[in-house]
């Protein structure tokens, strides 16, 4: 079996695929500088953690047959530069997945938003419906130990599609790389302004994806999304278009239920956006051979994918939820479908501005308006942040100014946010923590204990 070494092992689907590559029996070896969890503890629990931190040309030798490289790294790299030297192929993941997929039928889910929820809601379904498939997905999915998952038996591979770059050797988008058979965009809102300077540019990179279907696959639409309609309905590839909208449904007593010829069937999940993302699903899981009933009967146990509106703590009386939102689309999809399911509760978001685009002069006014359905806004910005360099001059005047909220408390150290939190009476209260960072290592652990324990 092939020899691959892993230049930025500690990624999140890096170590995920580098840990499916061993199960299935190549040699695998890796280097990386930092590895944070959970990361660290699934290297360690399949030995595949370097040695040391650090990069080191000595690592790669002619008895390596490729390497797969992480966008982590950077262009001169000494690993990536000896493998160079000696010739040896050198690939993306999302190269490496389409080499090993080519023969399969390959699903691939886009958009700025919902694709990590979509990838799930899919595999949560098929798994349900004993329909086993190959799978590359952004966060932890209960019942599915991996994230990142390779046979050489199974037809479909189910693929959440990144519109970010490659590699720091291939800077084109991660979904163009993966020839969808089917496809399905989600929506579209400017993200990654440090590499997409614009929303045309941005949005540009969506009509490419759709042109990478093969001649005769199938794109799935989300219609509601008029960026998304103007660049499907301008595309002229031959292949087969389906569109989704919002379903119809209720909210009773915080819940949703959703209208279905089976009658109402009541969801763990909630939000408009979720339930867009449901329909988009739903439509995937019909081109696979999953019937109607068969999805509202298995979709009505899925409770989400890791950090996606994730209920942390619920006694009825206070909620707990941890969110990945980590740009003004996501932001406000989260806060409005909490507000519009918890009608009776007095609302706490906590969004923590951590990407370079969130933190960008240029950007940050697209977050006008994106907590105004909160009780209690609260933006926190950690100033150990090393996205935030001494040329960055942001301040609390600008940040306040850019969401429109003049009483806005902007908090930027772990340890005031957690005291500040805990000094709250949480009486029929949702604290809602948005980020995909981590708030500082703040422990959202102690937090919920805290709650729990009626202050």
């Amino acid at each position: 079996m092939s020899n691959v070494h892993f230049i930025s092992i500690g990624g999140s689907v890096m170590h995920s695929l580098a840990i499916s590559l061993k199960k299935i029996g190549y040699n695998v070896t890796g280097s990386d500088d930092k590895i944070y969890e959970p990361s660290l503890s699934q290297l360690k629990l399949h030995d595949l953690i370097p040695n040391s931190l650090g990069w080191d040309a000595n690592n790669i030798n002619d008895k390596i047959d490729f390497v797969i490289l992480g966008m982590h790294a950077k262009h001169d790299n000494p690993e990536l530069l000896k493998a160079q030297e000696i010739g040896l192929d050198i690939y993306s993941y999302p190269d490496f997945i389409f080499k090993v997929s080519k023969n399969k039928t390959r699903i691939v889910i886009g958009g700025s938003h919902g694709k990590t929820s979509i990838t799930s809601m899919i595999l949560h379904v098929l798994k349900n419906n004993n329909i086993n498939v190959d799978y590359v997905l952004g966060a932890q999915l209960d019942g599915f130990e991996d994230t990142v998952s390779l046979s050489d038996e199974n037809e479909f591979i189910i693929i959440e599609g990144d519109e970010y770059l490659s590699s720091p050797i291939d800077l084109s988008p991660k979904f163009l790389k993966y020839k969808a058979n089917i496809a399905l965009i989600s929506g579209i809102s400017w993200d990654h302004i440090n590499v997409f300077e614009s929303p045309d540019i941005y949005a540009k990179q969506f009509s490419s994806f759709i042109d990478t279907i093969v001649d005769g696959g199938v794109l799935v639409y989300n219609e509601s999304d008029t960026i998304v309609k103007d660049i499907v309905l301008k595309n002229e590839s031959f292949i087969r278009k389906i569109y989704y909208n919002l379903p119809d449904f209720k909210i009773l007593n915080n819940k949703i239920f959703i209208n279905t010829d089976e009658g109402d069937i009541p969801l763990q999940i909630f939000g408009k956006h979720n339930l867009s993302n449901l329909e988009g699903a739903r439509k995937i899981c019909s081109l696979l051979g999953v019937f109607d009933n068969d999805f509202y009967n298995s979709i009505s146990s899925f409770s989400g994918a890791s950090k996606r509106l994730q209920i942390i703590y619920n006694d009825k009386k206070n909620l707990l939820i941890r969110d990945f939102a980590h740009s003004p689309s996501k932001l406000t999809a989260s806060v409005n479908a909490v507000s519009e399911t918890f009608t009776d509760t007095f609302i706490i978001c906590v969004y923590e501005l951590h990407t370079f685009s969130s933190l960008n002069l240029d950007f940050i006014s697209q977050y006008n308006g994106t907590l105004d359905n909160c009780d209690l806004p609260i933006v926190f910005i950690d100033k150990q942040n090393k996205k935030l360099d001494s040329t960055n001059s942001i301040n609390n005047e600008i940040i306040s100014k850019a969401f429109g909220i003049n009483n806005l408390i902007i908090i930027d150290n772990s340890n005031d946010l957690f005291t500040y939190l805990i000094s709250m009476d949480y009486k029929n209260t949702c604290l809602l923590l948005m980020s995909s960072g981590n708030f500082g290592s703040m422990s959202i652990e102690k937090l919920k204990f805290h709650i729990s324990n009626g202050n």
